[in-house]
Parts: C-alpha cells; sequence; structure tokens
C-alpha cells in the first residue's frame, strides 16, 4: 500500500523523488506544539538560533500550510493528525502506537508506587485516547514518585527527557531518493528520537523504508538534493562518511553522486570551526530552477565534491580528480545566484521550490536585524572568532538595504525567469531553517 491509498486519495502514488526542481505533489509537514515550549525553556540546548514566539511562530505554520495547499494545490499530510486518524481507524496502528509509547515510558523512585503507575498505564491503555501515547513519543517523560506521609499522598515529579523540540523540521529525519525513504540517523542527541515518529508514520501509512541509517553512520535530510541526472550528497558535522557509504549502497540509483564536504566558514579563521553557519546543504546551497541554483559563493567555492559513477546496483566508484561545489555546479550548466554572507545566515538558502522556476522563499528583510544582533553579540563575546564575519554581514545589511535587494528581491531570479513567493517565517527561522527544513517532500513529477 502506499501513502495516497492509505489516506483515502485513490490514486497510488510511489514515494520518490529525482529531482528538486519537479513539481511537489505530496508533502509532510509537523505542526509544532508543546515539545516547542519545552524547547524555548534553554533555545541553545535546543538547537534552536535564538528565543522567539511560539503563538506566532505555530501562525506561521498554518500559513505555510494554507500556501501550500491552496496556493500550490499540493497534498499536506501532517504527522500528527495522520497517527492519530489512522489509530482511530485501524486496531493494528493503534496497537503499535500504545506498544511504542509504553517502550518509551520510564518510571522511577518508590518501586511500589512506580510499578503502580506503570501498571495503570499498560491497563487503562484501551480508554486513553491516540493523542495520549502520541505525546509521550513526542515528550519522552519520565516519572519519578516518592510516597509521602498520609493516605494517597504520592509525589510525583514528571521529567521530559529529550522533548523533541525540533520535529516541525520534517525534511531532516528521511531522505526521499529517486528510490524511495532513506531513514536518517541523527547526530545530536536532542533529535536522535525524532526517525522512530517518522518511521511510524510511514509504516502506518504502507509506505517502505528503502534503509535505515546504521551506526556509526549519522545522516540528516538536509544533507541530500536530487539533481535528475546526479544527486548531491552533504557530509560534515551532521552527516558521516559511513551514512554516505550506507546512501551510496542502498539508497540511490543516480548515475553519478556529488558528496560535498562541509566548508569551514572562510570568516571564522582559526581551526575552531562553526559547523552551525553551514550545518547542512540546504543551509548554503539549494535549487530554483532546472537550470538555477542558488547559494553563498564563499561557501561553494570552499566547499570541496568527491564525484561518484554508478558501477551497478549498490556500486559507485570514486573518481580520482577532486573539485569546489561551486564548479561542479557550473560544469553542470547550472546558473549560480549569489547570496550575501547576510542573506545565507538568514536561511536564504532554505527555500522550497515548488516547481521548475517557483519556489517559496523566506522574507529576509524580516529576520535579517535578529540574525546581525545574535551576531553581534557572539562577536562581543568572542571578537577573535567572530569579527570578520561581524563586520562583513553589517557591511551586507547596509548594501541591501541600500539598494532594498533582500533575498528573495534578486535581480538574476527576474533575469533566469524565477518567481519568488516570499513567506514570512519570521518566529519559525528562530529554530535555525526555513520552509525546505520544514517540509518532507515525498513526491515530485
Amino acid at each position: 500500500m502506499r501513502i495516497a491509498a492509505a489516506l483515502g486519495f485513490g490514486e497510488i502514488v510511489t514515494t520518490k523523488v529525482r529531482a528538486e526542481w519537479e513539481k511537489l505533489h505530496r508533502v509532510a509537514v509537523h505542526r509544532p506544539g508543546i515539545e516547542m515550549w519545552y524547547g524555548l525553556l534553554a533555545p541553545y540546548a535546543s538547537l534552536y538560533e535564538r528565543a522567539f514566539n511560539q503563538y506566532e511562530a505555530r501562525n506561521e505554520h498554518e500559513r505555510l500550510e494554507y500556501t501550500l495547499r491552496h496556493e500550490f494545490k499540493i497534498e499536506v499530510i501532517r504527522l500528527k493528525d495522520n497517527i492519530l486518524d489512522l489509530a482511530d481507524r485501524s486496531p493494528d496502528v493503534r496497537a503499535r502506537l500504545v506498544r511504542a509509547a509504553l517502550q518509551e515510558m520510564e518510571f522511577v523512585g518508590d518501586r511500589t508506587e512506580a510499578t503502580k503507575a506503570s501498571r495503570e498505564l499498560t491497563e487503562n491503555s484501551e480508554v486513553l485516547d491516540a493523542g495520549h501515547f502520541f505525546n509521550i513519543l513526542l515528550l519522552q517523560p519520565r516519572l519519578d514518585l516518592e510516597e509521602g506521609r498520609g493516605a494517597r499522598a504520592v509525589h510525583v515529579n514528571v521529567t521530559e527527557r529529550t522533548p523533541l523540540s525540533n520535529l516541525y523540521f520534517m525534511r531532516d529525519q528521511q531522505a526521499v531518493t529517486d528510490r524511495g525513504i532513506f531513514l536518517s540517523r541523527m547526530s545530536k542527541p536532542q533529535r536522535q528520537n525524532e526517525p522512530k515518529i517518522t518511521k511510524f508514520l510511514w509504516e502506518s501509512l504502507g509506505e517502505p523504508v528503502i534503509h535505515e541509517t546504521q551506526a556509526p553512520g549519522t545522516f540528516e535530510g538536509g544533507d541530500f538534493i536530487p539533481m535528475k541526472e546526479f544527486a548531491l550528497v552533504g557530509t560534515g558535522d551532521r552527516t558521516n562518511a559511513s551514512a554516505v557509504e550506507q546512501m551510496l549502497k542502498y539508497g540511490l540509483d543516480f548515475d553519478e553522486v556529488g558528496v560535498v564536504h562541509q566548508p569551514a566558514h572562510p570568516l571564522i579563521p582559526g581551526s575552531e570551526r562553526d559547523p552551525m553557519v553551514d550545518m547542512h546543504l540546504d543551509t548554503y546551497f539549494n535549487v530554483a530552477s532546472s537550470g538555477v541554483v542558488v547559494g553563498s559563493e564563499l561557501l561553494l567555492k570552499a566547499a570541496k565534491v568527491d564525484v561518484y559513477h554508478r558501477k551497478g546496483k549498490g556500486r559507485y566508484g570514486k573518481s580520482a580528480k577532486t573539485t569546489s561545489l561551486h564548479d561542479y555546479i557550473k560544469g553542470k550548466g547550472f546558473e549560480v545566484v549569489n547570496l550575501t554572507t547576510l542573506e545565507q545566515l538568514s536561511y536564504a538558502s532554505n527555500f522550497l521550490c515548488v516547481r521548475d522556476g517557483v519556489i517559496l522563499a523566506v522574507e529576509v528583510d524580516r529576520i535579517v536585524r535578529k540574525v546581525l544582533g545574535g551576531l553581534e553579540s557572539k562577536s562581543k563575546r568572542n571578537p577573535e572568532r567572530y569579527g570578520r564575519l561581524f563586520a562583513q554581514a553589517k557591511k551586507d545589511y547596509q548594501a541591501l538595504k541600500d539598494e532594498a535587494r533582500f533575498f528573495p528581491n534578486k535581480k538574476e531570479f527576474y533575469e533566469f525567469g524565477i518567481d519568488a513567493l516570499p513567506i514570512a517565517l519570521t518566529n519559525l527561522t528562530g529554530g535555525y531553517g526555513g520552509a525546505h527544513c520544514m517540509t518532507a517532500a515525498l513526491h515530485r513529477g
């Protein structure tokens, strides 16, 4: 069974993607909920860039979903809603959801009280709604129970062990390739449980996972970009060499694959890197059409590419020649629209291509001052490390402001016939990503 049939759409469409610019037909998203509140208690520890307004972030996500559904007629699968709907309709899905949740629950403290609470949860599972168990997967609670003095005097402390506050970045828990769904294994402990939930969705929809990244591999979907005749796979802080080997063996049928090494930012001196400034390939490079890409040329020229050619199913041979991402993509005939340092840091490249030459773009002018403010604080704390980066970002801001040319208002887009629809993601980008990161493209064509 495929996704369309499982949801009752009638038409059966396989979940595969060959090119980033092909028309987007189906996408999965997750509207953030209480887990975002937990993330905002400690933004840095939650991998967020900055604090932001959760209420407004949800409103922005609703507008993003509305735009996808109604402006572009794209089928939108909401993670939580569809899992709950499937669980309510299918006893088998509900049973698997309950089992998965019970495995994640932890009861500690007084042995008698902990055993009693655990037994109660199991015995009452039939009367509890599906959302109860979904929230257990989402929040990873631990109950610490201690018996007090007096009748039913029990001290209950609930700890959310690792709330999945980044789950709304639905691109990363998997990559959808020309072969199907390649499940991630996240590199950061804050995100390691996310693929369990997306895998549950795919299985419940009857959609097979072609491979699950195995240790010691780590992989995140923002490091994969399909380009029809070839594909790009980023490697660095989030995706490592072991995962790339698994992707080449199990995940792809492209004739050629460019493995892109995450570059150290040229404006951050010394050996201590800051991988967050370009953590995924799609944070400094993206595709706007079948002939146009967008990226920071500074980083594209610094990013080294190893080229692999397909020798047979699951077998690729590495070319002796290494090149830069800039030269590699230009050699494929693509025009490059350059981003300033400030635009790149403000998620300009993290747009979503909805069809050839049409992109859903972050309104950079709404967030540049927030990004500049954060960078200024870093520069004050560590001027040797961030001083040059901040100085360049300030210079970019003045130039972009004087010319009123904040992304996506790029003259090159007019020249190349790119239609950019700006969307306000002022708060959502505070989590460290834009529309591309927030969407799992399931079918293009």
